[in-house]
């Protein structure tokens, strides 16, 4: 990703100390300076959006993570409540099995008296039977008993039929007592199943959440080392950068000045030891390297303002230019608001080193302009041209101005004086009640001359849609020839 933007920076810079001399004859300058700005500007408006994007990704991905998580933790309390449930359902059908056991052993045993009771029944029958025999002879002597013990046979008989069908239906009972103890065996068999199968799908699950959190963290954790490294690693850079600023402005202004035939001084004829010192125009124009001392950037605004209030001592000496250079890092530039320090008598310019070369082809530039013999002809004229025609009009508008001045004073007295006293004081009422405010001027703002021809357009079409015709090609042809009124003496 490239970020230079010293084109820019240098643009800005320029801007900034353009100069009268500098509009009138370096504005093609200007102009590529300005082409080269817009490319950088550009540049820096598609790396904002590279940036942008790459953040959007990130987010997309940090938000599909999340979302992940957050079904992986809900799918894990789904899976605690459904073991909960097989579990209390496990317990319920291990409590119906062993009332079924209870049941069907309280049945066995009711059988079993059964049975013995039949066994008893059917050994009353034989020695009944055989004491009938033996007592055929006594049959009438035992005739009532006889009655007496068939009515009973018959009564244990029907008795035996009731308890065989009672058994059956026992064994029916039971039969279905038994398919239904297997079908629960097998519906517990395959819910001790399925909960084991749920058990190790939940063990994997919470396996593979606990290895993605693990590799989350990790990232985590190697993203803030990269991003401490690379912060420690920055600032090592810059303090070897600043620590050596010093040195390397000086060999920067160096090699500027034998490259362009300009005379740096090693030593000053003068009191004081600036960094560097440059004699352009019979003039000394001091350079100093100024660099922060600590990692804190916030302090260094303050450092360069308190240095640009001791730089007097060099502004107020003979022969020295009032405007004093601070050249700084470039890695600093965006944490300084203020590049300009006007103090009265002198001023003081931050600026980059990247930016020295063309501030001293500048100061060059006026070196050249100091012998007038050296400009053509045409020059010459031009500059003379635009220097007489600009005390011309100003003295014109002054003229004009006062005239004009005189004659509304002149009005305001005979308005006093010649109006009613009733209509002069409604008049003075509808005065106080009158604003006029002319446009305010700011110091930063240009005034322009597109705005000021809007302006007379709008004025020249409402004249014209109120019947006035206004040639301005023979106003401003004429306004010359017309001689201002003068009262006759």
């Amino acid at each position: 990703m490239d970020n230079n933007i010293d084109n820019l920076k240098r643009f800005i810079e320029n801007i900034k100390e353009i100069g009268f001399w500098a509009r009138l004859f370096s504005w093609k300058k200007v102009r590529r300076d300005l082409v080269d700005a817009v490319s950088d500007l550009q540049k820096l408006i598609t790396n904002s959006e590279n940036l942008r994007e790459q953040a959007h990704s990130l987010d997309i991905a940090n938000s599909s993570l999340t979302t992940d998580l957050r079904v992986a933790t809900e799918r894990i309390i789904k899976q605690d409540n459904e073991i909960g449930r097989l579990n209390s359902t496990i317990q319920e059908n291990n409590g119906k099995l062993t009332q079924f056991a209870i049941d069907l052993s309280e049945t066995r045993t009711t059988i079993e008296n059964q049975k013995e009771r039949i066994g008893q029944f059917s050994k009353d029958n034989g020695v009944l039977t055989e004491r009938s025999t033996n007592l055929a002879n006594e049959s009438k002597r035992l005739s009532e008993e006889n009655a007496t013990n068939t009515e009973t046979i018959i009564n244990l008989t029907g008795r035996k039929n009731e308890l065989d069908v009672e058994i059956a239906e026992i064994k029916i009972n039971l039969a279905a007592i038994e398919n239904e103890l297997n079908t629960f065996k097998r519906h517990n068999a395959q819910l001790i199943a399925d909960e084991e199968n749920r058990k190790a799908k939940y063990e994997n699950d919470t396996a593979t959440l606990t290895s993605i959190r693990q590799q989350i963290q990790n990232d985590r954790n190697k993203e803030m080392e990269d991003r401490n490294t690379a912060e420690l690693e920055r600032i090592k850079n810059l303090k070897d950068t600043w620590g050596k600023h010093q040195e390397n402005v000086r060999n920067v202004i160096k090699t500027i000045c034998s490259k362009h035939t300009i005379e740096y001084l090693s030593k000053v004829p003068f009191k004081g030891e600036p960094d560097n010192t440059l004699f352009i125009c019979d003039e000394y124009v001091i350079f100093d390297a100024k660099s922060p001392a600590a990692d804190d950037l916030n302090n260094f605004p303050h450092y360069l303002k308190d240095q640009a209030e001791r730089a007097k001592k060099y502004a107020s000496l003979e022969n020295v230019k009032v405007d004093i250079f601070f050249v700084v890092p470039t890695n600093t530039l965006e944490k300084l608001s203020n590049f300009v320090f006007n103090l009265g008598d002198y001023n003081v310019f931050v600026v980059a080193v990247d930016s020295l070369e063309q501030i001293i082809l500048n100061l060059k530039k006026i070196e050249e302009y100091e012998f007038a013999e050296q400009l053509r002809p045409e020059e010459r004229d031009n500059i003379c041209r635009v220097l007489g025609r600009f005390a011309h009009l100003t003295k014109r508008r002054i003229q004009i101005d006062s005239f004009f001045a005189k004659q509304f004073i002149e009005l305001a007295y005979k308005s006093e004086t010649d109006l009613p006293t009733d209509i002069f004081e409604k008049v003075v009422e509808f005065e106080k009640s009158e604003k006029l405010n002319p446009p305010m001027e700011k110091r930063a703002k240009a005034i322009s001359i597109k705005e000021l021809e809007k302006d007379m357009i709008k004025l020249d079409n409402e004249a014209f849609s109120k019947g006035i015709m206004i040639d301005q090609l023979k106003i401003s042809k004429g306004l010359n020839e017309v001689e201002l009124y003068k009262p006759e003496e």
